[in-house]
């Protein structure tokens, strides 16, 4: 289910520019991502989710949008709740643009947050199985030069120093009928993420895939490869959302008509 997004599926919900996924998997419940802020507390009230009786906290990468939930999330967590990252998340990020650097990575009440779990803390930085049937890609390899990384992203106040993402993952389980696919901004790319998984699971279909693709300011040149791309993989189920743009959902929705979906704030998607 859909607790964060930048849009919502019904008017009682409230949407902010970030991700939140709430996994259920029967005999342990995950949260992929955390939103921007304490939102997602009152998103999960109304959708009836239960976030106390989290067992594992996913962070996608270490932007704002995806970790400024966190500290609400472990406050309300039982002790033994894990929270899985690569180490480079939690490293300062910044976004650089012609007037001023701006910090954009995890808040530091967040911080503080994972600091009094220490112990709760589990990195990764290869493929890893989280769960049953449930795996973290760890760091992705960048094989597409098309996918090259946003440019003003850093890992300096100063802006200079590029930050190359290593800390970008995605998630992945194998299905009867494919393989399913969390993406959080896809910083690595969406092509590069997608063959990796392709490649860990021994060539696997791909059935669904939802997240963010970090389209939004991509050329039109970027997108038409994007699309042309994503047809090697022949998905059953997308679900563009948060940062992919509104340009870029309309060219995957026209071009892959019947296969796109609307993922909302309290959109379930049942596996």
């Amino acid at each position: 289910m859909v607790l964060v997004e930048d849009s919502v599926s019904r008017p009682t919900l409230m949407a902010e520019h970030g991700l939140a996924f709430w996994v259920d998997m029967g005999a342990q419940c995950i949260l992929f991502d955390t939103g921007q802020s304490h939102l997602i507390m009152g998103n999960a009230q109304i959708l009836g989710i239960e976030l106390d009786a989290v067992d594992i906290v996913i962070l996608s990468h270490g932007h704002y949008d995806h970790c400024g939930g966190l500290a609400d999330v472990l406050i309300n967590a039982g002790s033994k709740v894990t929270v899985c990252a690569h180490p480079g998340a939690f490293q300062p990020k910044y976004r650089r643009t012609e007037s001023a650097v701006k910090d954009i990575g995890v808040p530091q009440s967040c911080l503080e947050a994972i600091r009094h779990r220490s112990e709760n803390i589990r990195t990764f930085t290869t493929p890893t199985e989280i769960a049953p049937g449930l795996f973290l890609t760890g760091e992705i390899p960048r094989v597409h030069p098309e996918e090259q990384g946003g440019t003003g992203f850093t890992l300096d106040a100063e802006g200079c120093q590029p930050d190359p993402f290593l800390d970008d993952q995605a998630l992945f389980m194998k299905t009867p009928g494919g393989t399913v696919v969390v993406i959080g901004c896809a910083h690595a790319g969406v092509i590069n993420t997608l063959d990796f998984i392709r490649h860990l699971t021994g060539g696997q279909p791909l059935h669904t895939v939802l997240g963010g693709m970090h389209l939004h300011s991509a050329s039109d040149e970027r997108i038409a490869w994007t699309l042309a791309s994503l047809r090697r993989f022949s998905i059953e189920r997308l679900y563009p959302m948060h940062c992919t743009g509104a340009k870029a959902v309309a060219a995957l929705w026209t071009a892959f008509p019947g296969r796109c979906f609307p993922c909302g704030v309290g959109t379930t998607i049942n596996i």
